[in-house]
């Protein structure tokens, strides 16, 4: 008889994903997220009973945070104990979802715009918190690729897929396009387009109406021109200038000296937006489109823009708590706002439940 999988492992560790999944656990807002979905769900009145929202949910952010297809998922829960403990199954007692079933939720999110009540429920609460101040916002736009082949059975590219040329270099796929706050680097818009949409026609689409300046980079451009400047004239833009203008400034003269420092300044404030692809294309493995539509990749990232949202308050979270053990040790200042802050972003996203 093995002990391998009955909880008594005298050698135990605790791993990465371990230490993620924790974290997202304990700051993800289980409550308002399962009151969105739940008046969508199933009611499984006739045949075999459904699995919880809960369940589903759980199962659906472990694709998102680790790559997983529909098929790749169910194996998933069948090989590592992990994903069965975070979606609260136990495969010894009750069944396990398969691939259909993963399907099906998928389809039922995409179908009700729930990705974008998602990134909205997540928002809210950063707003009551106030950590996202609204004042000011950071556009920017990202391509993430699609397959080019036409070896498939239409002998077709992705049809809403679109290839365009970014210096020297041609790519196939799609763009994602967000707002993010000034402040806290916190997304809180997302649009997608085909690649070879230009950023700026995204300009308005990313704005949420309260801001006073937004900071882009100089592909946003003759946005002065647009309809958007008359949507919202109050608004300050900050576009960046085009790099080979800015290398030919001569930094001897007090004026271009001056420029320089402003271009430096409004860099480091477009520097937050790029956080965020960076989570969704490197930690979370997002570097080339799921789906052939780009509706279902639209909902797919806004569910991962929300969760990555969800794990920067979980790192504040641990951060608040490693400078309060520090502090107990007598390692830091005992007051200030890294650890108090820290955990009240917890407490507030996890409805109480501290460590």
């Amino acid at each position: 008889m093995s002990l391998a999988h009955t909880g008594f492992e005298l050698v135990t560790k605790r791993t990465r994903k371990r230490e993620f999944l924790d974290e997202m656990n304990l700051v993800i807002p289980w409550t308002e997220l399962l009151a969105l979905i739940a008046p969508h769900a199933p009611a499984g009145k006739t045949g075999r009973p459904p699995f919880a929202t809960e369940v589903m949910l759980r199962i659906h952010l472990l694709q998102q945070f680790f790559g997983h297809s529909d098929p790749s998922m169910e194996e998933a829960l069948h090989d590592i104990p992990l994903y069965r403990e975070f979606a609260h199954l136990d495969a010894g007692i009750t069944r396990l979802p398969d691939e259909s079933t993963i399907l099906r939720f998928r389809h039922l999110l995409e179908e009700h715009g729930l990705g974008q009540q998602i990134l909205a429920a997540v928002n809210a609460k950063l707003i009551d918190l106030g950590l996202m101040l609204k004042t000011g916002t950071v556009v920017d736009a990202t391509l993430i690729s699609a397959p080019s082949s036409t070896k498939n059975d239409k002998g077709e590219r992705y049809p809403e897929m679109h290839q365009t040329k970014k210096g020297n270099q041609w790519h196939f796929g799609m763009k994602a396009d967000i707002g993010v706050d000034a402040d806290s680097g916190l997304v809180h818009t997302v649009t997608t387009t085909a690649a070879n949409a230009h950023d700026v026609t995204q300009a308005a689409a990313l704005l949420h109406g309260q801001e006073e300046v937004v900071f882009a980079d100089s592909g946003y451009r003759g946005v002065h021109k647009r309809e958007v400047q008359a949507q919202h004239p109050e608004v300050d833009w900050q576009i960046a200038m085009m790099p080979g203008q800015r290398m030919a400034l001569d930094k001897s003269k007090p004026v271009n000296a001056l420029n320089e420092q402003l271009e430096k300044l409004k860099a480091s404030i477009r520097a937050k937006v790029e956080h965020p692809f960076r989570v969704i294309m490197c930690q979370f493995g997002h570097r080339k489109v799921r789906y052939r539509e780009l509706a279902k990749n639209t909902s797919q990232l806004l569910v991962m823009f929300a969760h990555r949202t969800c794990g920067w308050c979980a790192s504040e979270y641990c951060r608040g708590c490693r400078h309060e053990c520090a502090c107990s040790a007598g390692q830091g200042p005992k007051t200030g706002p890294t650890g108090s802050k820290g955990r009240e972003i917890g407490n507030a996203f996890s409805g109480g439940f501290g460590l």
